[in-house]
């Protein structure tokens, strides 16, 4: 177990979520997502979260397995085109990942989607969170847009737009 990680993790509280992104950056994120899926037929989804739990961290679960763990759990990937994607944020080990549905997947490599988390963590170190997020947002949707364009009669909304802090 990597003791320096383990402190991080636990002194790393819900209180830094809310610092970092307190309700009207929440409130931005949520108009961007909805802005950015007006222009496609993909679902962005946002989530933050401060830190992992004891279990977790014993385990040696990754910011990546973890991010698996809540597409899964958020079912991003039940949508009607598998085009739904997760953007993951977690605080304790300053880790962005992209965790994106078959569909998208299909069309977009991983070399593309890593090069998004890594603007969004030059970002956040300069502690510009809120625009990290909202760089991230509109870097995905261009993403769907040029793979899922928005369709005449689609509007359908399948996963929610406001941020999830978990």
């Amino acid at each position: 177990m990597d003791l320096t990680r383990t402190i991080r993790h636990c002194l790393t509280g819900q209180l830094a979520v809310y610092r970092l992104f307190p309700a009207k950056s929440l409130s931005i994120i949520e108009q961007a997502i909805k802005h950015s899926e007006t222009n496609h037929q993909g679902q962005i989804c946002f989530a933050v979260e401060a830190a992992l739990n004891t279990m977790s961290l014993l385990k040696k679960q990754t910011a990546r397995e973890r991010a698996v763990e809540v597409f899964s759990q958020l079912r991003i990937w039940d949508t009607k085109d598998n085009n739904g994607v997760l953007i993951y944020v977690l605080l304790a080990d300053r880790d962005v990942e992209i965790i994106a549905d078959r569909g998208i997947t299909a069309k977009v490599t991983h070399t593309e989607w890593e090069a998004i988390c890594r603007e969004m963590e030059a970002l956040f170190r300069q502690q510009q969170f809120e625009a990290g997020v909202i760089a991230g947002i509109n870097q995905v949707g261009l993403h769907l847009q040029k793979h899922f364009p928005l369709q005449p009669n689609h509007n359908k909304n399948e996963l929610p737009d406001k941020p999830i802090v978990l």
